[in-house]
């Protein structure tokens, strides 16, 4: 008899013991017969006999019950319960269980059984009601708030490069953290008993290049322990002032049970660095002569919006005579957004009549004040920062936004709806009955449906669908913002995704370039036949096709008559492609004119004649009458629903469902919005197996492979990698083989090659540490046109693969993030994107760098099993895939919960 268990609120809790009962309702006999527990692999609607892979013994009972006054004395139905005995090392439910919790493996199978079934009087029944109890504590996650107070005040600051350190200006610096459980089970609840520990260490040369050694430590609070989301500070010893430190905080779980007590550690923080620093210029005041005003206490009103400019002032702190420069930025935007100005005298004030925030709500502008000496490490050292908090009024919506939501295939609906909500709605009429319509392959998900275009007749007198509204969305005269995600099919010749015309030519495109062989947004000088075009075009050329992408062009008139100053720039997967391009010095002709026809979705058109047609699908097409800021590009690019990034999935193979005797892991058919369909939306391929690879399992098929020439693979790539994504597999280690490998060792769970060289865009593998340590890693590599590798992110698991997770199935799941912002610790410089690493539906936090420098798109061979990695080809898998799983988007770490580590069961 089988039962089985999903984690639900048992995740992340740290087991501290654990009882199986099941309810015991008839036995053969009067005679009492030994019961085993025994976990098994996972069951499904599937399973046959003899059942799931035995894999470890829970345990065991002598008993009988259920036979009623048949027995003397009687032996009324009872429950038959199952704990670890100390006296017997062969019963591990509770180490079982508390992996479980862990989440080591996704689910837990639990079987009862006779323990010599072949005697007829040890047979037994069960009722269906069995229960798993268990005690437990929190386990403590990463603090949050991580941070130091630079001087005297209560605004706490955390830098995380030794290049460009927090000064602080007393000697006695406060930090501080807010102790977490690694999961909030109830969202607000007060949670864990636990305590905040602080470690600070110095460099020895007081530079980047010194070596760090621990000089101070503490706990809080002093004595008892609080529960999580509690903020705790501590106040260094003395330090010496000049001196370079970095200091870092976890979470410390205590427990007691059944006469026993421990402690347990979350993984550190990342590392803050600050610098002593007492004649450091000290925080500099700061005002606003409109339209932003300082927030109080009980009058905090929105004013000004994303990209509004405000005049402020920055005059040096009365302490000081001797500052020479600022520097600010909003706290919100990537730290490259840093601006800097000198002033015009020693200790003179500066006014600035350009600063805009590019993102609406509460914001926080950040002012540094500097002598322009340089630290012991030849930076300019700046002082602590000073803060003006204030409200950003909320920027103008989109004047049109087309969802494509009612386009279901075969519904016959020809009208995209303008879901907008202010202005005019202008509905979108399909053109093209052949070429044109809805498609199930759609960027939010199961559910939505996208705008198919072109790519789905092979007649050419066909291939002209489009649509098109029947008036301007937008004013090209004045500054706009066109915004849409494309798959594009065919890059034979030009596809055009966005576009509105005059009487003779195209105000502007947005469109790839055959010539360019890239994604260009271009504008042209004048409404005439032969217009000069002026282009911002991306900064990679061969994008990959069959992939989602999102574009969005800007065109900045300053909101001003001025045309001189007037710009485009195009934005890939909400990165700006090169600065912006300033039309009048492009082409001195250039007038800002106004389009007169509707926008196209999918063609251009010169003179009343539609062409450049695009070949796929487009979606979340969406206008503005204003030129949008970086973080709000970034922010449309994020496409978040219900407060969390879309994903959608993109390739699906799947073992469990392919043939035994074939020779191929088959994609999986299901396509939710049409549950009679037989293939994959996406049509990827199947994973073609190579030799030393098979599909086998007495229960559940697996991709066997043996760690030394076995693998599958397809063609890729299935995503495109400048942009975010999430990849994930079910994989079962074997242990044995494993052992066999050198130390070094990397076993490719799932990998994406590089367009040159012996490296992986990307890869989920199984790294070999020391004899008998594993580690589970993601990663991703960037290479250079020959191959050379420029740019590494690593995001390893937390801990060793522990005894539970070998030989059972495991989902390993890596994230990578285009839209988070990371500081390399050493040189300060900024990564565009960080990958994370998830093993269940835990994010793994590591002190490896994740990430990435630059962008990496890989190009054909995806493989399962196998991949090229360090500069060398192979990397067997020593195990087993059931799934392989790829979305366009990011995941939180509740989806990833909820879509993979928790599947229905």
């Amino acid at each position: 008899m089988y039962f089985e268990f999903g984690p639900g609120k048992l995740a992340g809790k740290h087991v501290l013991d654990a009882t199986f009962r099941a309810y015991e309702t008839w036995s053969f006999n009067c005679s009492p017969y030994w019961v085993d527990l025994e976990r098994t692999d996972n069951i499904s609607e599937g399973t046959t006999w003899p059942g799931p892979k035995q894999l470890d013994q829970m345990g065991d009972q002598y008993v009988s019950a259920g036979r009623g006054d048949l027995c003397h004395p009687e032996q009324p139905n009872a429950w038959v319960e199952f704990n670890d005995s100390p006296n017997e090392s062969d019963e591990n439910l509770t180490s079982t269980v508390r992996a479980f919790a862990d989440g080591k493996f996704p689910r837990l199978t639990l079987m009862l059984r006779a323990k010599d079934e072949t005697e007829p009087r040890a047979w037994k029944r069960f009722d269906s009601n069995a229960e798993l109890k268990v005690w437990y504590v929190h386990t403590p996650g990463v603090p949050t708030s991580v941070g130091a107070i630079p001087g005297n005040g209560t605004t706490a600051a955390c830098k995380t490069s030794a290049s460009d350190p927090l000064t602080v200006t007393v000697a006695t610096p406060t930090v501080q953290a807010r102790v977490q459980t690694k999961v909030e089970q109830n969202q607000g609840d007060e949670e864990g008993s636990l305590q905040a520990e602080f470690v600070m260490q110095r460099s020895s040369t007081d530079t980047t290049s010194g070596t760090w050694s621990q000089v101070w430590s503490d706990y809080k609070p002093d004595s008892g322990w609080v529960p999580d989301g509690t903020l705790e500070k501590a106040t260094t010893s003395q330090r010496a002032d000049g001196g370079l430190y970095r200091f870092r905080a976890r979470t410390q779980s205590h427990w007691s049970y059944n006469g026993k007590s421990g402690d347990l550690f979350s993984p550190y923080s990342s590392w803050c660095y600050l610098r002593i620093d007492s004649t450091a210029p000290k925080e500099p005041s700061i005002t606003s002569a409109g339209p932003y005003q300082k927030c109080l206490t009980d009058d905090c009103a929105p004013s000004g919006g994303p990209g509004v400019p405000g005049t402020f002032t920055f005059s040096p702190n009365t302490a000081d005579k001797d500052v020479k420069a600022y520097r600010w930025r909003f706290m919100t935007s990537n730290a490259s957004a840093t601006k800097t100005v000198n002033a015009a005298t020693t200790n003179a004030p500066v006014t600035r009549t350009d600063i805009k925030p590019s993102l609406s709500g509460l914001q926080t502008l950040s002012v540094e004040a500097s002598d322009l000496k340089l630290d012991k490490s030849g930076n300019v050292r700046w002082g602590p920062p000073a803060y003006f908090y204030t409200k950003v009024a909320l920027a103008p919506e989109a004047s049109g936004r087309w969802r494509f939501g009612e386009l279901k295939p075969g519904s016959g609906t020809m009208t995209a709806a303008d879901t907008a909500t202010v202005g005019t709605r202008r509905n979108a009429t399909l053109v093209g009955e052949a070429g044109t319509g809805g498609s199930t392959r759609a960027r939010r998900g199961a559910g939505d449906y996208s705008l198919r275009l072109n790519d789905s007749t092979s007649n050419p007198a066909e291939q002209t669908g489009h649509a098109a509204t029947a008036s301007p969305a937008v004013n090209t005269q004045s500054s706009f913002t066109v915004s849409a995600w494309v798959y594009l099919t065919d890059a034979s010749v030009n596809r055009v995704v966005l576009s509105e015309p005059g009487s003779k030519s195209s105000a502007f495109a947005l469109y790839y370039s055959a010539s360019y062989k890239k994604w260009v947004f271009n504008r042209t000088d004048k409404d005439q036949a032969s217009p000069a075009l002026v282009r911002s075009l991306a900064d990679a050329a061969n994008p990959p096709l069959k992939v989602w992408t999102h574009l969005e062009g800007v065109f900045d008139t300053r909101k001003d008559a001025d045309k001189s100053d007037d710009t485009i720039q195009l934005f890939v997967n909400g990165q700006p492609q090169g600065d912006p391009v300033v039309l009048a010095d492009a082409a001195p002709t250039y007038e800002p004119w106004a389009a007169t026809g509707g926008l196209q979705f999918g063609r251009s058109v010169t003179a009343g004649t539609g062409g450049e047609h695009f070949f796929g699908l487009l979606d979340e097409v969406a206008v503005w009458q204003d030129a949008r800021q970086v973080d709000q590009v970034r922010q449309e690019f994020r496409l978040e629903q219900d407060g969390v990034p879309a994903t959608e999935l993109v390739a699906h193979w799947d073992a469990t469902i392919s043939p035994q005797s074939g020779n191929q892991v088959i994609e999986s058919p299901e396509d939710p919005d049409n549950p009679a369909s037989t293939s994959f939306p996406y049509n990827r391929g199947s994973l073609v197996l190579h030799t030393g690879a098979s599909l086998a399992g007495a229960d559940a098929t697996a991709l066997v492979m043996n760690g030394t020439s076995g693998y599958a693979s397809a063609t890729g790539p299935v995503i495109d990698e400048t942009s975010s994504f999430t990849v994930s597999a079910r994989v079962r280690l074997n242990k044995a083989l494993l052992d066999s490998k050198p130390n070094g060792y990397h076993g490719l769970v799932a990998a994406q090659a590089t367009p040159v060289g012996k490296e992986s865009s990307w890869a989920l593998w199984i790294e070999k540490i020391d004899s008998g340590v594993y580690q589970w890693k993601f990663g991703r590599t960037a290479v250079d046109s020959t191959g050379k590798v420029v740019a590494t992110a690593f995001a390893p698991a937390e801990q060793p693969v522990g005894d539970k997770e070998f030989d059972t199935w495991v989902d390993v799941t890596g994230v990578f993030d285009a839209t988070a912002d990371f500081t390399t610790p050493n040189d300060g410089s900024q990564h565009f994107g960080v990958a994370q690493l998830f093993i269940g539906p835990f994010a793994q936090t590591g002190e490896e760098d994740a990430g990435l420098a630059v962008p990496q798109q890989g190009s054909g061979t995806l493989s399962a099993g196998s991949g090229q990695t360090a500069g060398a080809a192979g990397n067997y898998l020593p195990g087993d895939l059931a799934k392989l799983r790829v979305w366009t988007g990011a995941m939180t770490p509740d989806q990833v919960n909820n879509q993979i580590a928790q599947p229905s069961t």
